[in-house]
């Protein structure tokens, strides 16, 4: 038998190679001989360049760049692959995240993502024929005008002056000058994992729907949505073309959008891209099970989540998939009819009794739960196999 273990991070906890070691322990305990693959995965959001890069064999660089408040940070990324097979795996929070912004200074209007355009640039000198960007956990609203900035863009007001960092200055932009713009984007692919399906303004644009987590006040949501309204007219007018409406050109602060104007970017969702750099097929072909896992199984797992995205792909090759959580809500029948048409035939909770978030958190208590979980699964299957065998 031959199980593949395909598991996220549990944030703040695991991640996802632990994870998917702490599974393997407890399947090991019930099937001694079973062969066990390990395939930890990442949706694009943390943990997407950590997960790729030790996955692939690959090497990490850190650079000095420019944070989200315009002061300098130590961000990370990582090159997989070799000759034209070469691919820069960069996650914009590294450069441009929540995280780095205190919250007493969290202001979308001020924020950049210059330091995101300056990591794409560094992975273009290092030879990348492919940038596999990860957007999740942005503390920026620019419309990736800071990234664009970084890569060469002139972004100009009526006086011929560039305009300063973040998204309130968009709304006095006048002018696009793409004479500068790093030429090496012509000769690579970009892909972004992209998870959301916003458009860049509008009530569930960029501003609305993920401003305020970045601090933004009412008030503040209808300026920067204004801003990037007015972002949109001129960059769109420069290029010829419509893409403000376009599925995920919403994503971290509208950097959706400027990936795919400025960068020339295909946004496709994290988990098939993390699933297809990873040659997931070529592993699941022959497997017995899929355990897939994720901190907390809820109603966002049918939208586009670790989970969801490997039970599609093993249901391609006819392997049953059994979706294991931290915590799992309480789910109505239709959502779990929704759940198994979508290939996961089980959904298995990891807590086994009440206890404090500090406990449910606890990485040690986390890893021995998943192994007593890997185990109860396998023991169960072992179950049903023996029944099927008969006497």
């Amino acid at each position: 038998m031959r199980v593949v273990i395909a598991p996220d991070s549990f944030k703040g906890s695991l991640d996802a190679a632990d994870v998917a070691a702490a599974l393997a322990r407890g399947i090991a305990r019930a099937w001694p001989g079973a062969e066990v693959v390990s395939l930890p995965v990442a949706d694009g959001g943390e943990g997407w360049v950590d997960t790729l890069v030790h996955a692939s064999g690959g090497s990490f660089l850190t650079r000095r760049v420019t944070g989200p408040l315009g002061e300098p940070v130590e961000a990370r990324y990582g090159l997989i692959g070799q000759g034209n097979q070469r691919a820069a795996v960069i996650e914009m929070a590294a450069a441009s995240g929540l995280p780095l912004v205190p919250p007493d200074r969290r202001d979308p209007r001020i924020t950049t993502t210059r330091g995101t355009g300056e990591l794409i640039r560094d992975a273009l000198a290092q030879g990348a024929r492919r940038l596999l960007v990860g957007i999740g956990g942005s503390a920026t609203n620019d419309g990736g005008a800071g990234m664009a900035a970084a890569l060469g863009v002139r972004l100009l007001d009526d006086r011929g002056a560039e305009l300063p960092p973040g998204g309130a200055a968009l709304a006095r932009l006048a002018r696009v000058d793409l004479a500068g713009l790093e030429p090496g984007l012509a000769q690579v692919e970009v892909v972004v994992a992209c998870d959301v399906d916003n458009p860049l303004t509008g009530e569930r644009g960029a501003s609305a729907i993920y401003g305020p987590q970045k601090g933004a006040t009412p008030a503040i949501v209808r300026e920067l949505d204004a801003a990037l309204g007015h972002f949109a007219d001129v960059v769109e007018g420069a290029l010829g073309r419509r893409l403000r409406d376009e599925p995920g050109a919403g994503a971290a602060g509208g950097l959706g959008f400027g990936m795919m104007a400025f960068a020339g970017a295909r946004l496709q969702p994290g988990i098939e891209l993390a699933l297809d750099t990873l040659q997931a097929d070529r592993l699941l072909v022959g497997a017995s099970l899929v355990l897939t896992a994720e901190g907390r199984l809820d109603r966002q797992t049918l939208h586009g989540k670790v989970p969801l995205g490997v039970a599609r792909r093993a249901r391609k090759h006819g392997v049953p998939v059994v979706a294991l959580g931290g915590g799992v809500e309480p789910l109505p029948v239709e959502m779990l009819e929704a759940l198994r048409a979508s290939g996961i035939e089980a959904v298995v909770p990891t807590l086994e009794e009440p206890c404090s978030l500090e406990e449910a958190m606890d990485p040690e208590k986390t890893r021995k739960r998943l192994e007593r979980a890997g185990e109860r699964v396998a023991r169960l299957i072992g179950i049903g196999h023996a029944q099927r065998a008969g006497p």
